[in-house]
């Protein structure tokens, strides 16, 4: 009952092929970076994106030429006879253009002639009968009186030598004033090559450029054929109707068909299809290079139609892999995309990526199946992705907030309404609870009093066997329902027995709740859900115990929940946990009736984000990321298949980076994680291991990480998520876990060391409840383990504050500081997605035991899990990311008044840091200071 990632971002160094559905996988599958020396490797790529129901804009149009907006200096680009750089836009320059600190434009000096300019070839990237429309940011600099000229042109060359010159575009500038140049081309024939180049200023004038745009507009009425070039696809010869022009085998052979299988397996879409055959690898494949037509920042999307033959398999999993080579040699690997192919039906293979950083080469690739099993493509498209509206506000009407959904809950008429699921018996008995269980209660208040009666279900031959009841028309979409009973089983189990409260929408299950019981006391369970798409039958059923283990339900409700009545108490808790009183008591020159003013610039409550070494390189995530966090964590680099792929090839180069980025920045860091207990996450050479080597290695790693970054971390994930799984106890003995974080802390005493692990706040797994969690925390406490923190994960969806409330109220009691580590909410609608967020940031703000919380990423097509983004994968706020953003603002304290006469000014505050300005007749004076964290009231002398 995992859900697809917990712990994100398990892109491994490509050796590791573990196939595990529970895997933690960033939305754009994964993002492996290693040295130039590894050279084809295969790699993970996350399901298909789930399609957004709402409209969507035209695609826009590609930019042929590359480093349009010189991001990556004068790379691409040429200077004509003359000089040239890259500098940072001035602010004069950033007010014209309304652009960000970061944009960048070109400088073309040293000019003695007024052809000389810069230029880029773009021989590969045009096509004949195509009308391509030119747009570019120019200026002017220099002596120069009035305005000049600035001039697009095409150098056309051919074999004979002969060379023509086609001007397209001319705009007159002012002196350091920025210009729109716009024009048009199209060539009826296609020259050897061709140059696009700017030009036009007299001499002595330096040429400024801050973007230049070169799209495809349309075809000529006589090329109407040529229709791919324009359609916005990237990809040459697409469908394969010439020949494999364009494409290679990516460690294997390629062939193009127009049947096979006597006739069996046909092209899809066009006359031919390719097949890459002769595969070794899992990572051979049918590839093409697509440099120079994907650009950074921008959205593509992708779709492949494939499906595979051979090697008597019948289905098998099929992916679409990105390879990239940054200049410096850094290599990617970016999972776009999977599907489950077969050898009976073309099936479709559909994802979406995006680029942080300029690349210097870029090729796709389609991969996956096991060696002998051949690869057929029917089709590729690339195109930059498709702009979606927002989500629209939801509005639901008659909520019924608190009311109970359920018929004859208290069985006062016998089990009227309700139904046994299989063959099993249903009857009444006496003697269960009066009182509504404890989450239920804190939802609705005051309540009546059960009636003591329960539903027994005997003659069970099925796990599933239990009580059901339809709720199909009770059931409104997009509420969030909490779901509250008691439940008990009856005699002869042997051992733990998991309840569940399951719900069949239409054939699938949801997961309403579950509860491990081992005693014969009654137990509450709780939890919660959401129906996002109308289902023709809803049932809810109770089920679990093993067959012939009597099963016991009372004061089973389903209720909406009412999420602005629980904010408004929770802002009250905020207020009591978070603020404290705060007296500034000034020196000086100060006297009573000075009017001041008090802002808080920024609360030291750490918020987090999880980060990727690819995300740095990305100027406008950064900006987001140090505006909105204060602790980092990141969401692979540290784990040790990355820094150890194979046994002594050792990279910590990543790490090192995003460790240097955040110092620069001020941003704490946690590390995540020195190991991680689920077996699918261990690399092979670890597991080849014997016991002795095992325990040499685990010693190697944290000797070599811990000393490595003696320091540098605060918090470590010591061996992560130990509650599903344990490999390394498996093999090397149950007091390995305590030793682990023994180890560690002796290694490097400044850090605390956290256990860490998911499901624990949702009530939807046995394993990882609140008490399982609480008894392995005191296991390793026995054993001498320094447990200096809780990690709880937070990969969550519906939540509902008191059941998320009741899981830290019982964590809280081990008086350990309580983290979110890992905080991610999923909806297709944002506005959805922002309620959940806020449900989490106001529960866990509100608790006295928490004291901090990490999302697991903001950026789309960055995260864990698709749907659960902040920002939109080229840069727009979304509803969840404005939620995020005023939740941050509204927790902070402004105050303003006078000084009163024993000079003194009272206010309640959160920590943090703060600006006070004073103002008198004479002068205005402004000072800074700090409040730390803590709930007493505290003074703070401030000499002006």
């Amino acid at each position: 009952m995992r859900r697809a990632c917990a712990c994100c971002f398990t892109s491994q160094s490509p050796d590791i092929n573990h196939q595990n559905p529970n895997s933690d996988k960033p939305s754009q599958s994964f993002v492996v970076t290693q040295n130039s020396t590894q050279t084809n490797n295969a790699s993970e790529a996350s399901g298909a994106m789930e399609e957004h129901p709402t409209k969507l804009s035209p695609p826009r149009a590609a930019n042929i030429l590359l480093n349009h907006d010189f991001s990556m200096g004068l790379q691409y680009w040429h200077t004509n006879c003359c000089n040239g750089y890259v500098t940072l836009a001035e602010s004069n320059y950033r007010d014209e253009l309304s652009i960000n600190s970061y944009a960048k434009y070109a400088v073309v000096t040293d000019r003695n002639e007024c052809w000389q300019g810069l230029e880029q070839e773009i021989t590969n990237n045009i096509s004949p009968g195509i009308t391509y429309s030119v747009s570019a940011s120019v200026g002017v600099s220099g002596s120069l009186q009035g305005s000049a000229d600035v001039v697009a042109t095409l150098k056309l060359l051919y074999k004979d030598s002969t060379t023509n010159y086609l001007c397209i575009g001319r705009t007159s500038v002012l002196k350091e004033k920025w210009g729109k140049l716009e024009g048009t081309f199209s060539l009826s024939t296609m020259p050897d090559r061709v140059v696009f180049y700017l030009e036009g200023p007299p001499p002595g004038i330096d040429l400024l450029i801050q973007s230049v745009e070169i799209t495809c507009t349309g075809l000529n009425e006589l090329e109407t054929g040529n229709a791919n070039a324009c359609n916005g696809n990237l990809i040459l010869n697409p469908n394969f109707n010439d020949d494999p022009k364009n494409w290679s085998g990516r460690g294997c052979k390629i062939s193009l068909h127009d049947s096979m299988c006597n006739g069996k397996v046909l092209p899809q879409s066009g006359k031919f299809f390719a097949s890459a055959t002769e595969r070794t690898q899992s990572w051979n494949g049918i590839q093409q290079e697509i440099t120079g037509r994907v650009q950074r920042k921008l959205a593509y999307d992708v779709a492949a139609v494939v499906r595979v033959s051979g090697n008597n398999i019948t289905t098998t999993d099929v992916r679409a892999t990105l390879w990239v080579q940054s200049p410096n040699s850094r290599e990617q690997y970016i999972g776009i995309a999977n599907v489950q192919a077969t050898d009976k039906d073309w099936v479709q293979l559909k994802g979406k990526f995006l680029l942080n950083a300029s690349p210097s080469k870029v090729v796709i690739y389609i991969e996956g199946p096991p060696s002998g099993v051949d690869i057929l493509i029917d089709s590729l498209v690339v195109k930059l992705a498709q702009k979606t509206h927002p989500s629209p506000p939801l509005r639901i009407e008659n909520s019924a907030h608190g009311v109970n959904i359920i018929e004859n809950s208290n069985l006062s008429n016998s089990t009227n309404g309700w139904f046994p699921l299989g063959s099993c018996t249903l009857s009444v008995g006496t003697g269960s609870p009066h009182i509504v269980p404890p989450m239920a209660r804190d939802s609705l208040g005051p309540s009546e009093r059960l009636s003591g009666r329960f539903i027994l279900v005997t003659n069970r031959t099925q796990t599933w066997m239990g009580p059901g009841q339809m709720i199909t028309d009770k059931v409104k979409l997009f509420l969030t329902y909490q779901v509250s009973a008691w439940v008990k089983i009856g005699s002869g189990a042997t051992g733990a027995q998991n309840v569940n409260v399951a719900l069949g929408v239409d054939n699938q299950w949801v997961n309403g709740g579950q509860v491990e019981i081992s005693d014969d006391r009654w137990h509450e369970i709780g939890g919660s859900f959401r129906i996002a798409k109308q289902a023709a039958k809803i049932m809810v059923y109770i089920q679990g115990p093993a067959p012939g283990v009597d099963l016991m339900v009372a004061g089973l409700q389903i209720f909406p929940v009412d999420r602005h009545a629980r904010f408004r108490y929770l802002r009250t808790q905020t207020d009591k946990i978070r603020r404290r009183d705060i007296t500034l008591k000034f020196s000086g020159s100060s006297s009573s009736g000075t009017f001041i003013k008090v802002r808080q610039l920024q609360n030291s409550f750490p918020f987090g984000t999880c980060i990727s070494r690819t995300n740095i390189d990305h100027e406008d995530f950064v900006e987001f990321f140090v505006k909105n966090f204060n602790w980092a964590v990141f969401g692979n680099e540290l784990k040790w298949y990355w820094t150890e792929p194979q046994q002594a090839n050792f990279n910590y180069k990543d790490a090192d980076d995003l460790l240097d980025f955040c110092k620069s920045h001020n941003i704490e860091t946690r590390g995540h994680c020195i190991f991680w207990e689920v077996q699918s996450t261990v690399q092979q050479w670890i597991q080849s291991l014997n016991k002795n080597d095992m325990m040499a290695a685990v010693q190697n790693r944290l000797t070599g990480l811990l000393t490595r970054y003696k320091g540098k971390f605060k918090h470590y994930d010591v061996n992560n998520e130990m509650l599903h799984g344990s490999f390394f106890q498996d093999h090397l003995g149950k007091d390995i876990r305590a030793d682990m974080f023994k180890n560690a802390n002796k290694l490097d005493p400044s850090a605390l060391l956290f256990v860490n692990d998911y499901h624990v706040e949702d009530g939807r797994d046995a394993r990882s409840s609140p008490e399982k969690y609480i008894e392995q925390i005191l296991q390793l406490q026995e054993q001498g383990a320094p447990v200096g923190g809780i990690g709880i994960q937070g990969h969550i969806d519906s939540p509902v504050g008191p059941v998320v409330r009741s899981a830290l109220d019982k964590l809280g009691i081990l008086g350990l500081p309580i983290w979110f580590t890992e905080l991610d909410v999923s909806s297709i609608n944002e506005h959805i997605r922002a309620d959940d967020l806020e449900v989490m940031l106001r529960e866990a703000f509100a608790h006295p035991a928490v004291e901090g919380i990490m999302l697991w990423g903001f950026w789309e097509l960055f995260m864990c899990r698709d749907n659960s983004h902040l920002v939109n994968a080229e840069g727009e706020i979304n509803e969840a990311g404005k939620r995020y953003v005023a939740l941050k603002h509204e927790w902070l304290s402004h105050a303003s008044g006078q000084i009163d006469e024993k000079s003194e000014f009272k206010f309640r505050g959160f920590q943090g840091t703060y600006n006070v300005e004073i103002v008198n007749d004479s002068k205005k004076i402004s000072k800074t200071f700090e409040v730390e964290k803590g709930d007493t009231a505290v003074v703070i002398s401030i000499d002006l």
